[in-house]
């Protein structure tokens, strides 16, 4: 298992009210924006989060920089991006054999405006009181995988993720 320290909330604020969208550095293949990328296609970018609050944590994002779900996407968009959402999730649930798939919208003006769902494998036997909004909240500590470690499950969902999108 993977060691779990405490989240630096004071700093990820100072970082992310200095740059610039983290999601379109990504899209623009910008180093000082790496993430373990799992699936991107034309319109979708898919990637494992830097702050995991549990293993196989990854964000959904339109690869364009939308940030209104309701005003920015046509409801043919959101149902591609939804359907990427889906097949990852089953994608997750087979790598992970989780119990359940969180999927969140999180983000706003003031932070990541850039539209985006977490989606989170929550594995078996996690006991109630750890589930839900806990088992999501960086403020209990976020995991210390390693990059070889991260490097791997990206590779593991990305497999999975083909596999579910032929099966379709």
């Amino acid at each position: 298992m993977n060691e779990r320290r405490p989240f630096d909330l004071r700093a990820y604020v100072h970082d992310i009210g200095t740059r610039s969208c983290f999601i379109c550095g990504l899209v623009r293949n910008d180093p000082d924006f790496f993430h373990h990328r799992v699936f991107e296609d034309d319109e979708t970018i898919i990637f494992l989060s830097k702050y995991p609050t549990l293993p196989g944590y990854c964000l959904v994002c339109p690869r364009e920089h939308l940030e209104d779900l309701a005003r920015d996407m046509s409801t043919d968009e959101y149902l591609r991006l939804q359907e990427n959402v889906h097949i990852l999730s089953r994608a997750l649930k087979s790598v992970f054999d989780a119990e359940r798939i969180y999927v969140l919208s999180l983000g706003s003006q003031q932070a990541n405006s850039h539209l985006h769902f977490h989606v989170v494998p929550l594995p078996s036997g996690v006991p109630l009181e750890e589930q839900q909004y806990h088992a999501l909240m960086a403020e209990y500590g976020v995991l210390q995988i390693p990059d070889d470690q991260m490097a791997q499950l990206a590779q593991r969902i990305a497999e999975a993720y083909r596999s579910e999108l032929t099966a379709r």
